[in-house]
């Protein structure tokens, strides 16, 4: 493209120079990723992974998502690294409901004049979480598009692809009757309910990113970044006794559980066997909201719920604390119409 062309497009919004940068600073991070299943050059039109050797019938399971309003919240704080990490490990939780191994992310930034150090920071992010987890960043996309976004806004979205045995793989149907659910804790919202969170927090409320949030010693700009944890290391020892799992995510406990449950199983949650973590506590009481409200929009503390036989429950529980991560039996699956419920 010509100096005249490229002026014309910077004047429309578009800087081809920091798109050049940004892409350096991305090759390297993407091959920081790189994995014994990678195959082909980085930058190719499409990214190509191996199906890992030995399997017997190889089953692809893929998921695609986004980190929502949560960045808003990481570009005023100025911290654009976490989220990237956020939509790998919510991937991860995605397809690890069904036992699969992940072997490939491919992420997606669409936003107006960010700069080439804002996007290497998402990016970096991404790259930190598929190497954590031993994934193959295998490509992606970044894009420029005034006009659609606000300057200095972006949105970030990202797929993920992993591999099961089909024989292994999780779809509930192996949930019974007197199976125990074991919630997981989460590290705080995650990527759901921001929309509400920042209203509360920052125009009910009028807190601002370096307050602290009442009741502890932990700023809201770190209770809202916290990094959206990834349960495989809790429960990769333990999936091959698991009945079930559920991530949960937008919908809350009852609207994410119910999904893996078999026709014929309900589950009743005992509210009392958990402690909501301060931040939602607060969220409650800053906005008012209704406690029907609260469970449907937040985790209240409890990321991932496992289902599985009674016996399992202390092998279950022992890899969760090797792994730092809480758990706590909170109901059992019962004979009677599809459905998840409260103990209230």
């Amino acid at each position: 493209m010509s100096e005249t062309r490229a002026r014309a497009y910077a004047a429309a919004g578009v800087d081809l120079a920091a798109a050049e940068e940004a892409k350096d600073r991305i090759a390297a991070l993407v091959a920081s990723t790189r994995t014994p299943l990678a195959v082909g050059a980085i930058g190719a039109f499409g990214g190509m992974v191996r199906v890992p050797a030995g399997m017997r019938r190889p089953v692809l399971v893929m998921s695609t998502d986004g980190v929502g309003t949560k960045v808003l919240v990481a570009l005023a704080a100025g911290r654009l690294d976490t989220v990237g990490e956020d939509l790998v490990n919510h991937g991860i939780n995605d397809i690890l409901v069904h036992a699969a191994r992940p072997i490939a992310f491919m992420d997606y930034v669409a936003g107006h004049r960010l700069t080439a150090p804002q996007v290497a920071a998402i990016v970096e992010g991404v790259a930190r979480g598929c190497r954590a987890h031993g994934i193959t960043l295998a490509g992606g996309e970044t894009a420029q598009m005034p006009g659609l976004y606000a300057e200095g806004t972006f949105d970030l979205a990202g797929t993920i692809v992993g591999v099961v045995e089909e024989d292994e793989a999780l779809h509930g149907d192996r949930i019974r009757p007197g199976d125990v659910t074991l919630g997981y804790a989460s590290t705080g919202l995650h990527t759901n309910g921001y929309t509400l969170a920042r209203r509360v927090l920052f125009e009910q409320a009028r807190l601002g990113l370096g307050d602290l949030l009442p009741g502890t010693t932990t700023t809201v700009a770190d209770a809202l970044l916290a990094v959206h944890r990834s349960y495989g290391p809790a429960l990769a020892p333990v999936l091959g006794q698991v009945h079930g799992l559920a991530h949960i995510t937008g919908g809350g406990l009852a609207g994410n559980l119910v999904r893996v449950l078999p026709e014929g199983c309900a589950v009743t949650l005992d509210p009392a066997a958990w402690a909501w973590p301060p931040l939602f506590r607060f969220l409650q009481s800053a906005g008012d909201l209704s406690l029907a409200e609260m469970r449907e929009v937040f985790n209240l503390g409890i990321g991932m719920v496992a289902v599985l036989p009674p016996s399992a429950v202390p092998a279950a529980r022992a890899a969760a604390e090797a792994a730092g991560v809480a758990t706590w039996p909170i109901g059992t699956v019962t004979a009677g119409p599809r459905g998840v419920g409260f103990a209230d």
